[in-house]
């Protein structure tokens, strides 16, 4: 008869209660999962904004090499508005979006920094460097962009990694496929970023795009 009082009591309980449930503690591989899947993906981020927004900005505020350089040495911060992100860091070097069509008077590849020195001018000397991978340094891509803002990351090293990715997004895009002999001779036009170079260095482009033409 206790046994039978007992059940009817917590049957009562349970009726009483219709809100409460048991919730599951997860274990360590669903927290792991979770975690996984909720982590920032870089790679994900440049996918997104790719095609969408960051080719279309550099293609519409990239400005001829020449006329950027002009700009940037009479005031880095007027080019910078224009041809960079105005949202930028306030700590860090101005980065402008920039065109430009020469010819290729020298080609590095000893190093995974390659690169080619462009002649724009025809004078026969380079007035720019093109990196071509795969290694690239900086981060001028993300830099130049003026829909980006640090703020929206939640620390330094995502703010790293989205940079990094952008590099990786040109070497898986074109610049892996790009023939590393015979370049010397031919022309090659380019859009892509550069951050401020210093006195009598020349600008160090990361390409957004890349085409390469014949030998003139």
């Amino acid at each position: 008869m206790l046994r039978i009082r007992g059940a009817v009591v917590a049957l009562m309980l349970a009726a009483a209660l219709p809100g409460c449930k048991i919730i599951k503690t997860p274990t360590a591989e669903e927290k792991a999962a979770q975690a996984a899947k909720s982590a920032f993906d870089p790679a994900a981020k440049v996918d997104a904004i790719w095609q969408s927004q960051a080719i279309p900005d550099l293609e519409k505020r990239a400005g001829d090499l020449k006329t950027v350089m002009q700009a940037a040495a009479s005031n880095p911060d007027e080019a910078g508005i224009k041809y960079g992100n105005p949202r930028k860091q306030s700590t860090s070097p101005w980065t402008y979006a920039v065109k430009l069509k020469g010819k290729i008077v020298a080609v590095d590849t000893a190093s995974r920094a390659a690169t080619l020195d462009v002649d724009v001018d025809g004078d026969g000397k380079a007035d720019a460097k093109v990196q071509i991978g795969p290694a690239i340094r900086g981060t001028a891509l993300r830099d130049a962009l003026d829909f980006v803002d640090f703020n929206e990351f939640k620390n330094q090293i995502e703010w790293a990694q989205f940079g990094k990715a952008f590099n990786e997004k040109v070497n898986t895009s074109f610049l892996a496929a790009l023939p590393k002999d015979g370049l010397t001779g031919k022309t090659v036009d380019v859009t892509g970023a550069f951050p401020l170079p210093t006195s009598g260095q020349l600008p160090l482009i990361t390409p957004s795009a890349l085409t390469l033409g014949q030998g003139s």
